[in-house]
């Protein structure tokens, strides 16, 4: 595998980076996952703005000029053989704040680290849509939106990861996180909806949840589709109740979910409207990818 690091690609058993880093010492840093759909990277000027938005969120001046990103992500695309009718890329950008001395000052840290990654994606198995998945609700909290903002898309994922190992004990798919109040936001890479009497719901982002970006734009089709939409506080019993639901994300699209804390979610199979969606969503996509040159 070829990486980017800091100003230039090289092997990955070159690419090495100081245990002074302040990404690994602290988690202080931002990142974007971003893929390809054959050669087209998939909304990519949205995932590098939010990538910008991160940075400027913590303080943190990404050294990369935002008209090299294109040539960079393609390049780690072509070095590795991705990105092209036979394979679709994933690509982790990751920036962090950088060397320095032990201490929380980000002054300690004069240059940022940088790093592009690009690996094949492997996309959830076919039987899972065909399926569905099962889901708990975490006992593992969402950060507070005051103590660390979830727009801040940050490289320090320990909460997230409290709750999928939730999700590996129970052996389910996925856990999902309330806050503080105890009220739905998020799964632990995903956004979720359901739907209820025809009505399309999600957790409003004022609940804590990071703004996805496929979230946003099944928000968009549903307008499309003519499909009312609620954006809410929503409480567990609220999603028990439902005729359906699935997850969105970049990498996996719309995910049907058939079960919460093993209680079936509606006819515990994948639902009509889950299915429209995700159809429409196929059959669309390409309007969300980078223009041809």
């Amino acid at each position: 595998m070829w990486i980017f690091l800091n100003d230039r690609f090289v092997t990955e058993q070159n690419a090495k980076i100081s245990v002074f880093d302040h990404g690994f010492l602290y988690g202080d840093g931002v990142y974007e996952t971003i893929r390809s759909y054959g050669t087209r990277i998939f909304m990519r000027d949205h995932h590098l703005a939010r990538l910008q938005r991160s940075a400027d969120a913590i303080g943190l001046a990404i050294p990369i000029p935002q008209r090299e990103w294109p040539r960079l992500l393609h390049d780690a695309m072509d070095r590795n053989q991705l990105g092209n009718e036979h394979t679709d890329a994933y690509l982790r950008i990751t920036v962090s704040r950088g060397v320095g001395d032990i201490g929380l000052d980000p002054a300690l840290c004069p240059t940022p680290t940088v790093v592009i990654m690009a690996k094949p994606l492997h996309p959830p198995a076919a039987a899972l849509y065909q399926q569905g998945v099962s889901l708990i609700v975490a006992h593992t909290r969402r950060n507070l939106p005051s103590a660390l903002s979830p727009h801040i898309k940050a490289t320090n994922f320990l909460n997230n990861i409290l709750a999928k190992r939730e999700a590996i004990a129970a052996r389910v798919f996925d856990a999902l996180l309330l806050n503080w109040e105890g009220h739905i936001t998020e799964c632990t890479v995903s956004n979720i909806f359901f739907t209820s009497q025809g009505q399309l719901c999600t957790a409003s982002v004022e609940c804590g949840l990071l703004d996805g970006i496929t979230r946003a734009i099944l928000l968009q089709m549903a307008e499309e589709l003519k499909i009312p939409v609620h954006e809410g506080r929503f409480t567990p019993e609220q999603l028990l109740q439902a005729d359906e639901c699935f997850l969105t994300n970049t990498s996996m699209e719309v995910m049907p979910v058939v079960s919460i804390n093993g209680q079936p979610i509606g006819q515990g199979i994948p639902g009509p409207l889950t299915r429209q969606l995700h159809r429409h969503f196929i059959d669309n996509r390409h309007r969300f990818l980078e223009p041809l040159d």
